[in-house]
């Protein structure tokens, strides 16, 4: 989602951006290349990387999971949270985008936090369970294609320690899932997604809007 938030009147949110959001320098420099890419509208908001740098500190995460990291802003701004021995598993197809990110990333003295697999996550997340690390993450944001949204949650439940999170980032698809007239395959199926994860009892759960809106998921047990 790009910096121009849709959920507020622009005045409201040029003030949370300069009252509370503390973006670094780095972080805002690779924000601001990004800006100039044709696909920029996939770029989370600044509010929202610092969202994700208060939650994986509040939990104190060290193991994290990534689905679909674009030019690589989501993946620096936790790298950034975590400990000096935590680590980013992150998940992509593109080795064009990624690597926009990666200079930000040697920038920030944290490349070495950030494992960027270049494959389907499906796939990357399948070889994990194999591995046996079912249990072994704190964190996972899914932000990669829509129509895998399903399945990306499945396997991070399975992936994730109890009293971990999942961050499911896109929930209110620019206010589509609001509007009865729009019944495309995407903006259905995260309708479904959120009223499934609702009313999961494997899940305390709740929908902040916040960027495109961020659906969060803790796991029980």
């Amino acid at each position: 989602m790009s910096a121009n938030n849709w959920l507020y009147d622009q005045s409201i949110y040029k003030y949370i951006l300069n009252t509370c959001v503390k973006e670094d320098a780095i972080l805002a420099a690779l924000r601001e290349l990004t800006q100039q890419h044709k696909m920029a509208v996939m770029q989370i908001a600044p509010e929202q990387g610092q969202l994700m740098q208060f939650l994986v500190k509040l939990i104190g995460a060290k193991r994290t999971l990534e689905l679909g990291t674009f030019t690589g802003y989501s993946a620096l701004a936790v790298a950034m949270a975590l400990p000096e021995d935590g680590k980013v598993l992150a998940c992509d197809t593109s080795e064009e985008w990624t690597n926009i990110g990666k200079p930000y990333w040697e920038k920030a003295g944290v490349a070495h936090k950030i494992d960027l697999r270049i494959a389907p996550a499906a796939v990357t997340l399948q070889e994990l369970i194999v591995a046996h690390e079912e249990g072994s993450y704190d964190f996972a944001f899914i932000d990669a294609d829509k129509a895998g949204y399903p399945d990306y949650y499945e396997y991070c439940l399975q992936l994730v320690r109890s009293g971990g999170l999942i961050a499911i980032d896109n929930v209110l698809w620019s206010g589509r899932v609001a509007d009865d007239t729009e019944n495309d395959n995407t903006t259905t199926s995260m309708r479904n997604l959120t009223k499934f994860i609702a009313n999961d009892e494997r899940v305390d759960s709740a929908l902040l809007p916040i960027a495109d809106g961020l659906l969060l998921a803790r796991k029980l047990s």
